[in-house]
């Protein structure tokens, strides 16, 4: 679904900065725009929710993968063409939202209250990588960024390798389990999910002031993206730490 950003790099806001526009870009615009769109997935996962348990056999496959291709499709459309943010970002935020709610509610019927407590963690983490950026306590340099695109990277090519393997009915049940190594994992990919939150901050400040005011719907959208990511690891690392108790 969702892990890695390809939107929030500088080779991308160059991108969004030749192409121009009006007004000059705040951080206060940015988090505006950014409340926006997690409104807006949230509103279309609650809805997709809602009409799955009107219809019960709804296609559960389809409506996830559905979604989750077309916003795919959205997140290609507007790298390469930031301009489009605007229109695009709150398209991708319903559309991603309309996976996220199938995907939510198979964990919820497994796990009952799993992905309420994943929205809960997801907050919390994001409202706890702020204050870290925010008083310095993390500081963004260059080696750090280095480091988080090496384990995104590191972690685009292990879901490769193991879809890939899927492909020939190959399974890593230990890492994918509710062991201690599937716990250990899904920890560590959490992290990381939840560093990449610092480079959106990073770029957002760094950006802010210097790049034409529609930059701002292109930023908001870059941050709903790592915060899908986050939430879909959570869902994960919350079903293997909770779920036992929640059958």
């Amino acid at each position: 679904m969702a892990f890695a950003n390809p939107v929030m790099t500088d080779k991308a806001i160059a991108r969004a900065r030749a192409e121009g526009g009006t007004g000059v870009m705040t951080i206060a615009g940015a988090v505006s725009k950014s409340f926006t769109l997690v409104l807006v997935a949230a509103l279309s996962a609650g809805y997709t929710w809602y009409q799955i348990v009107q219809v019960p056999d709804r296609n559960l496959t389809g409506i996830i993968f559905g979604g989750a291709i077309a916003a795919l499709v959205m997140v290609i459309a507007t790298t390469f063409r930031p301009t489009w943010a605007r229109i695009t970002a709150p398209i991708y935020a319903v559309l991603e939202g309309i996976a996220l709610g199938g995907i939510s509610f198979i964990y919820n019927a497994q796990y009952k209250g799993i992905p309420i407590i994943a929205v809960g963690l997801t907050f919390g983490v994001a409202l706890a990588m702020l204050a870290l950026y925010a008083t310095r306590i993390i500081k963004v340099t260059d080696r750090l960024r280095s480091i988080i695109y090496s384990a995104i990277g590191g972690i685009f090519l292990f879901y490769m390798i193991t879809i890939v393997l899927s492909f020939f009915h190959v399974q890593i049940p230990s890492v994918f389990g509710f062991g201690w190594v599937g716990l250990l994992v899904s920890t560590a990919i959490v992290v990381v999910a939840a560093m990449n939150l610092l480079l959106n901050f990073d770029m957002i400040e760094r950006t802010a002031g210097n790049a034409p005011q529609q930059v701002e719907w292109y930023a908001a959208f870059g941050m709903l993206v790592s915060l899908v990511w986050l939430y879909l690891e959570l869902l994960r690392w919350a079903s293997i730490v909770f779920g036992g108790r929640r059958r």
